[in-house]
């Protein structure tokens, strides 16, 4: 199974793809979508873009997505919003199912504490992937949200 994770933002969206076979996994491709500053609609659009770019090049089987965590201002979770709403778009374009998991689902599923912090998510996805060089916090947030799915779609299994 191929799982293209997202950690959306309308300044900086991470993507990381992984593939698992055998109850092992392998990174693909990751990086950071760098979409500027300026106004929000063109962003969205370079956003967009980019995405139909990553769904073609990493055909992937699923699309995992951060879900949104508490925000202390509207404004910035609105924004969010927007950019998530361009995440679940470019996957239905494709016909790839997306899965949303909260914030603390992913902390738990890559390092057994649902309140870790970016380090210590960072410093598992490299564990759990081997020496990856991962760039940012968005890249690795990004990993482990396809690492999320990849591991419950096993537990899944598994159960059947």
């Amino acid at each position: 199974m191929r799982v293209l994770g997202l950690d959306p933002g309308t300044e900086r969206t991470g993507f990381g793809c992984v593939e698992s076979h055998d109850d092992t996994y392998r990174l693909i491709g990751s990086g950071v979508l760098r979409l500027g500053r300026g106004e929000l609609a063109g962003r969205l659009v370079r956003l967009h873009v980019a995405l139909r770019e990553l769904f073609e090049r990493h055909r992937p089987d699923a699309c995992s997505i951060e879900g949104i965590f508490h925000q202390h201002h509207a404004r910035s979770a609105l924004l969010l919003g927007h950019a998530r709403g361009v995440c679940i778009l470019a996957a239905a374009e494709r016909d790839v199912p997306v899965i949303e998991y909260p914030p603390a689902v992913v902390k738990r599923a890559v390092t057994g504490n649902g309140a870790a912090d970016k380090q210590q998510v960072e410093s598992m996805v490299v564990r759990l992937l081997g020496p990856c060089a991962v760039a940012s916090y968005d890249e690795s947030d990004a990993i482990a949200v396809a690492l999320c799915h990849l591991q419950s779609a096993r537990v899944l299994r598994v159960l059947e």
